[in-house]
């Protein structure tokens, strides 16, 4: 046993060892590395993560652990890690440099995005690994304040080629760091338990004593070391008395508290003044002990029992030891603990953590401090701290007296912690709001907000969260009364309504999306002083769904132009909380105009980019991944799609991507996955109310089916799906019936849907549009006028970037030539056709076109589908910025992540290509 018991606290820990022991090496080699150790209090993760630093030779090592009362200070956790690293930051690009300042209170600025922060510590980290390797240890996860947590577990997940390892203890949370790699820690196996136990008992003990405390235990290393302060060797050697070892980490911390209030009044005051000191500083606890009027020298018998360690930082034996000292103390002494804190803390350098412990030291309202914590949650905003916000705003309204004040307080905190995706504390917040004097605007902003939360938390899934359409009669019902008490709110709780009911779809109310719809169109454009771009929209969408197609066309194409114009303006977020993007597509869907989504997708992406919009961000990728599924460039969409769930990842505060993420299946044509994804879709559509997705799931169906050549199945899928009128993809649907129908010489179906694409598509005056319109003429047209059709839709879709429809329209076109004889000019479209599905990698499609091919004599080998290139979907990404003249920086700062990082992939990159210069990728042709 080694001096300070480490060789006892690994024992049986030997694989875990060598994994760590494997982690290290994999990082000296070059590679990043990451891992979680995941388990119980007490089950060892420190230990490990000791053994692992003291591995560590060679490596740069950073030690932090998590305190749980240091837990809303934003960025707190993430300064103490870059800490060290600071001396790097003239080395980072100057809005990373500026973000990180404003973030650790180092400077001021504008509020850094937390997707910039994290940029800004992967680059820190990496600049710092070009000395040598680096070593980050984060015990006690759980215990960060949630930035921290968030902006980590992006760093995690983006780190690849830069020698760096980060390695974080957490307890059994789930929501803590998941998604990346762990290493689950359980309790000793009974051989090794029972070695452990015999080690540190001096004497006998009684083999069904042993058997018991073993079991007890669960063989939780941390417990079975500390039972001979706990059971005494009467009890151990013949099991009469009441030997009481704790069975959960409750119980084991239980333990440290009686062990604590053992010791003499004031020891446990100091212990309880270090416990709730977050950073560990001497100096300060030094002030808050003279404050006291308590000596020093009082802490020597905790130092004696091996509870603390004294000296530049203080350290406890172990983090539940510092939760126990805290815990073991009654309300009153933890109050007189917090007030010398607060009256020991510089208000210059420190306000923050000033305030917070004035006010956990307030007894009752307190209007000054909480005029000091509302000052501090304006700085945790400035700092991009939304979750320290949303904590200070809520203690400021609980110590608020003035009912008025604490309501306006308590709203403001709903909305910051309903920013901070904390739903239920937001929920919270809103009671607490109501019970105050609220102003008739304020009672409608809870009902809205309410209505937000709920109808973000039932997109999301969450259990327990309301169905998508009853959220739609709250958000109408705020809109309503907002219309007579602000002008700029209304029409967008009016849009959030009407998305919901979209939302809902099939599955909602029937008749509730046209009364909303009516209700909307009393905002006429009049009651806006400088329209927005929001009040054309409401028009627009009121009128089209009030009166259907054509009508609302006109506002529907001013304020998909504004917002092209705006969409570099600082409020860009606003076109893209949760209820707009389905808006916004519908909106540009039904103008069958691909060039608006291309303009507004491409300006919202590179100005969210550039200024690292965390919360909208990841919308705008799912937007723009829309408009390269219908150019066929299905490995960009995938990657966009895969980037935006990364950052969803790291969030926790977005939903996964179903809607595209389910069309590319149905259009790449493999069969099971792409059904399993459909099913699944569909299963979440009926558990959630959410309607559109079950109409979707019809059309992505029908995709599927006529790629194929399923005919009867697309049929069924596509008459499923055109029971009900799903803004934005109807249309979609209509065509995907006439070519089944089509193909199964059902002419009555084909010439009814022709009709009805007539009043949308045929109105719309775009190449799009039309050319959907003539290829459905073609389908529907017996005679020889259907050539003119198919000619009429190739020469108007060659004009667009919507090339599937074009490969859609060559591949009917050609079987049409096929059926009529004609088989030189059916093999040069049917030829086209398979070349594009080939490349776009449209497997379903590229075989049905290639079956015309071999009935016209033609010899085709059947080929596999390309993913645009044997690079893989980043590799294409890096490398098509690379030709477009970006340096490795700019190419790193648009996708996030390490300049080392894109230096790899790129050398990658140039072996698969052949290729020696970044000149030679602009010659490149990119299908994805």
């Amino acid at each position: 046993m080694s001096s300070d018991g480490r060789g006892d606290r690994l024992r049986g820990r030997a694989d875990e060892c060598a994994a760590l022991r494997s982690l290290l090496s994999t990082v000296q080699s070059g590679s990043c590395q990451v891992l979680v150790l995941r388990g119980e209090a007490g089950v060892g993760k420190t230990a490990l993560l000791d053994f692992l630093a003291d591995s560590a030779s060679g490596f740069r090592c950073i030690h932090v652990a998590g305190v749980e009362s240091d837990m809303e200070l934003a960025f707190a956790g993430l300064q103490q890690l870059c800490a060290p690293l600071l001396n790097h930051l003239d080395e980072l690009p100057e809005p990373q440099r500026e973000a990180l300042n404003v973030a650790f209170g180092r400077g001021v600025g504008e509020t850094p995005d937390r997707f910039l922060v994290g940029l800004a510590v992967l680059s820190l980290l990496a600049a710092a690994a070009e000395d040598q390797p680096v070593l980050c240890i984060v015990d006690d996860a759980q215990w960060l304040d949630q930035v921290s947590v968030q902006t980590l577990g992006f760093v995690g997940r983006r780190l690849l080629a830069d020698p760096v390892a980060l390695v974080f203890g957490v307890r059994n949370r789930p929501d803590v760091l998941s998604g990346l790699p762990e290493l689950g820690l359980r309790g000793l196996s009974d051989g090794d338990a029972r070695e452990l136990l015999d080690s540190v008992v001096i004497g006998r003990i009684d083999e069904r004593v042993r058997d018991r405390i073993i079991a007890e235990t669960r063989g939780i290393p941390l417990a079975l070391l500390e039972v001979p302060r706990n059971v005494s060797p009467a009890e151990l050697a013949s099991g009469f008395g009441n030997a009481s070892t704790p069975s959960s980490a409750g119980l084991l911390e239980e333990r440290y508290v009686r062990r604590i209030q053992s010791l003499p009044k004031d020891t446990q005051l100091l212990l309880l003044l270090a416990a709730a000191e977050p950073v560990g500083d001497a100096a300060l606890f030094l002030r808050a002990a003279a404050e006291l009027g308590i000596a020093v020298d009082a802490l020597a018998p905790a130092e004696a029992d091996g509870v603390i360690e004294f000296g530049p930082r203080m350290r406890f034996h172990h983090p539940l030891v510092r939760s126990a000292a805290y815990r073991a103390a009654d309300l009153l002494d933890r109050r007189k603990i917090h007030h010398a804190l607060a009256e020991a803390t510089d208000p210059q350098s420190d306000p923050d953590r000033r305030a917070w412990h004035a006010a956990i030291a307030a007894t009752g309202p307190d209007d000054a401090v909480a005029d000091e914590l509302d000052a501090s949650a304006d700085r945790a905003q400035s700092r991009g701290g939304i979750a320290a916000a949303a904590a200070f705003l809520e203690r400021a309204a609980v110590l608020t007296a003035d009912p008025a004040r604490r309501g306006a307080r308590a709203l403001a905190a709903a909305v910051a912690k309903r920013d901070a995706a904390a739903p239920q504390a937001a929920h919270e917040m809103l009671a607490i709001a109501e019970l105050g004097q609220l102003s008739e605007l304020q009672r409608a902003q809870v009902v809205r907000l309410r209505a937000q939360i709920d109808f973000v938390r039932s997109r999301g899934g969450d259990t327990g969260a309301p169905r998508v359409g009853d959220t739609a009669p709250q958000l109408l019902a705020a809109a309503g009364r907002l219309e007579k008490l602000d002008d700029y709110s209304a029409p967008e709780s009016y849009l959030e309504g009407i998305s919901a009911l979209m939302y809902a779809g099939r599955l909602g109310t029937p008749d509730a999306l046209s009364a909303a719809a009516q209700a909307a169109q009393a905002m006429t454009l009049e009651h806006a002083e400088a329209p927005r771009p929001v009040d054309f929209l409401l028009q627009g969408i009121a009128e089209r769904i009030a009166g259907g197609p054509p009508a609302g066309a006109g506002p529907l194409r001013v304020a998909l132009d504004h917002m092209c114009a705006q969409a570099t303006a600082n409020d860009v977020g606003r076109w893209l909380v949760p209820a707009f993007p389905i808006l916004q597509e519908s909106a540009a869907h039904e103008l069958w105009d691909e060039s608006v989504v291309d303009r507004l997708s491409a300006s919202v992406v590179r100005h969210t980019r550039e200024t690292g919009a965390l919360a909208a961000l990841p919308r705008a990728l799912v937007y723009r991944a829309g408009l390269h599924m219908l150019a066929g460039e299905f490995g960009t969409a995938t990657t966009l799609i895969e980037e935006a769930d990364s950052i969803g990842a790291a969030t926790d505060h977005y939903a996964p991507v179903r809607y595209h993420r389910m069309l590319l299946a149905a259009w790449r044509g493999m069969t099971t996955d792409a059904l399993a994804i459909i099913e699944a879709a569909a299963a979440h559509g009926v558990e959630r109310g959410e309607g559109r997705l079950l109409g979707l799931t019809g059309y992505a169906s029908a995709v599927l089916y006529n790629g194929l050549g399923r005919y009867e199945e697309a049929c069924a899928a596509a008459h499923k799906a055109c029971e009900y009128e799903d803004l934005g993809f109807y249309g979609w649907c209509l065509l995907e019936l006439a070519e089944a129908a089509a193909h199964l010489s059902d002419q009555q179906t084909v010439a009814s849907a022709v009709e009805q694409l007539e009043r949308r598509a045929g109105a719309s005056g775009t190449g799009w549009g039309l050319g959907v319109i003539a290829t459905a003429r073609a389908l529907a047209t017996d005679g020889d006028d259907a050539e003119d059709h198919y000619r009429d839709a190739v020469e108007r879709l060659e004009g667009t970037r919507v090339v599937v429809q074009l490969a859609r329209t060559k591949l009917c076109y050609g079987e049409w030539l096929r059926r009529g004889n004609r088989r030189v000019d059916a093999r040069r479209q049917l030829g086209e056709a398979h070349e594009m599905f080939v490349t776009m990698g449209a497997q379903g499609f590229a075989d049905r076109a290639r079956r015309e091919l071999v009935a016209t004599g033609e010899k085709v080998r059947r080929q596999p589908v390309s993913n645009g290139s044997e690079l893989t979907a980043q590799e294409a990404q890096i490398a098509r910025l690379a030709g477009d003249g970006l340096t490795n920086q700019e190419i790193g700062a648009q996708l996030f992540i390490s300049t080392h990082t894109v230096e790899w992939h790129l050398r990658k990159v140039f072996v698969k290509l052949g290729i020696s210069s970044r000149r030679q990728l602009r010659t490149v042709s990119w299908a994805s």
